[in-house]
């Protein structure tokens, strides 16, 4: 028994680690969270750290904790706004392209195997969840951006489409448990768990929006603590109640986002760190409770499903959900080449272990060795395949100013950055000649590598960016300015 100053000082040592190996990921061009993973196997029964663990309960508690925290911190990072125009494709994503993805790589699974049929398409079930942060990590840290529909698209899909790899592994073990249910028993159970889900999540994310700007704690620090109260009631009582709670905590961050809280940029970092710090701690259980003497002996099926998931399962999916939308060819090639997987296969291949699923260790380690291989091939290649499509965009190189806006009760204001385009109303023109709304006030301007405090007679260059501050329906009279009247937004 490791005592417990020991323990934490294992724990900081891993983390530390982790953070360090993860700083070589830009270079290598693979996902931070690839890392995190090889810190956690080092450190294993195998690994150098030799340290011993197999508990596959403590896992699958601490992994729905870390991913209601991380689908929560996503919720609060989706501006609403951006999202509604590509909501039904992403729908789609998040739903048929993971049930054509599960079907098509279980049977193959279920063949390759040697399996029973619900066997398969539990392992296809459990890998048809993609991680877009991760791609996202990679496009950062090579300096590209997708285009800006592709990238919402992405990002609406990663926190989407969770729920509904968790509830076919769920429904799946459950068939497994019981083989006199029957599968079309599936059908009512999802609904169930989407709709309560669904109400509990907009529900508490609006009620909750409301409160927190008129309980007026006496510190602060209370203000990250009462939102991590939010996470767990939204998440325990969507599941207390019958519903889907990963989908309930995604939908509370994303209807909290559309209104303005106190302290909610602190908010927002408190929960951003706390999202990287549950990955973190997850990979490196992760990492913990592989053996990896164990997964040599599924390198040859496990490389087989991997490509087919990367090359056939996934492209089709992708192919037959956005087929109703008018998106091109090589929008579609390169959502379907970025369906990188990551934590979430992992986490979930433990169900099956709890559970005590005839087969569950090959699965857990046929899924591992997938995730493997998705972050081995598709990661360094996510970047050269972008540019090679057309679909990359130069990142907007938005300056850090010296100042912030804190959101506190009865401020009704925001405090937003606006470039100046060539061609716009705005140009060679005096701030007093633009006529701002009374209620707008232009607090910075940032021009090329300086920061100018205006004043009435400062005159508007090709390129400033406007730090504005003022009520959202007036900024947008002070955008209107800065744009080229015959631009498309």
């Amino acid at each position: 028994m490791i005592a417990f100053d020991h323990l934490l000082a294992i724990a900081g040592l891993l983390l530390l680690l982790s953070l360090l190996t993860s700083k070589a990921s830009g270079r290598l061009g693979l996902p931070a969270l690839a890392f995190f993973l090889v810190v956690g196997m080092v450190a294993g029964s195998e690994g150098l750290g030799r340290i011993e663990f197999d508990d596959h309960n403590l896992a699958q508690a601490l992994g729905i904790v870390a991913l209601a925290f991380i689908l929560f911190s996503g919720g609060l990072d989706t501006d609403w706004r951006e999202i509604r125009p590509i909501m039904w494709p992403g729908l789609g994503l998040s739903t048929v392209a993971v049930i054509i993805t599960a079907l098509s790589t279980g049977l193959l699974a279920a063949w390759l195997l040697n399996l029973p049929l619900l066997t398969g398409l539990l392992l296809g079930a459990i890998a048809s969840s993609t991680d877009a942060a991760a791609v996202f990590s990679v496009m950062r840290s090579k300096g590209v951006n997708l285009r800006a529909r592709l990238e919402r698209l992405l990002e609406f899909e990663s926190g989407s489409n969770d729920p509904m790899a968790i509830f076919l592994t769920i429904g799946l073990i459950a068939l497994l448990a019981s083989p006199d249910i029957s599968p079309w028993s599936l059908i009512p159970m999802f609904v169930q768990q989407m709709l309560i889900g669904g109400l509990v999540g907009i529900g508490l994310g609006r009620l909750m929006a409301g409160a927190i700007n008129r309980i007026q704690l006496g510190y602060d620090g209370l203000y990250p603590v009462f939102t991590v109260s939010i996470v767990l009631l939204v998440y325990g009582l969507a599941a207390v109640l019958g519903g889907n709670g990963f989908l309930a905590t995604y939908l509370a961050g994303l209807i909290m986002n559309q209104h303005d809280f106190i302290h909610k940029r602190s908010i927002k970092r408190f929960h951003d760190g706390l999202a990287w710090l549950m990955q973190i701690v997850m990979f490196i259980i992760l990492g913990l409770l592989v053996f990896p003497s164990q997964l040599v002996p599924v390198i040859g099926v496990g490389l087989i499903l991997s490509l087919f998931l990367i090359f056939i399962a996934r492209p089709l999916g992708v192919f037959i959900a956005l087929a109703p939308w008018r998106l091109g060819l090589r929008e579609k090639l390169l959502v379907s080449w970025v369906g990188l997987r990551g934590a979430v296969p992992i986490i979930l291949a433990t169900y099956p272990l709890v559970a005590g699923v005839a087969g569950a260790d090959l699965i857990f380690n046929v899924v591992f060795f997938i995730v493997i291989t998705s972050v081995l091939i598709q990661g360094p290649t996510i970047t050269p395949v972008a540019k090679w499509l057309g679909m990359d965009s130069p990142p907007a190189l938005t300056p850090r100013y010296p100042l912030e806006l804190e959101q506190t009760a009865g401020l009704d204001s925001q405090l937003v950055d606006i470039e100046v385009l060539p061609g716009s109303a705005a140009i060679d023109k005096q701030i007093v000649e633009l006529h701002l709304p009374a209620e707008v006030l232009i607090v910075l301007i940032s021009r090329e590598d300086a920061f100018i405090v205006p004043r009435g007679g400062t005159t508007i260059h090709p390129g400033d960016r406007l730090l504005v501050l003022g009520p959202e329906a007036e900024i947008e009279k002070v955008r209107s300015l800065c744009i080229v009247k015959d631009s498309k937004p």
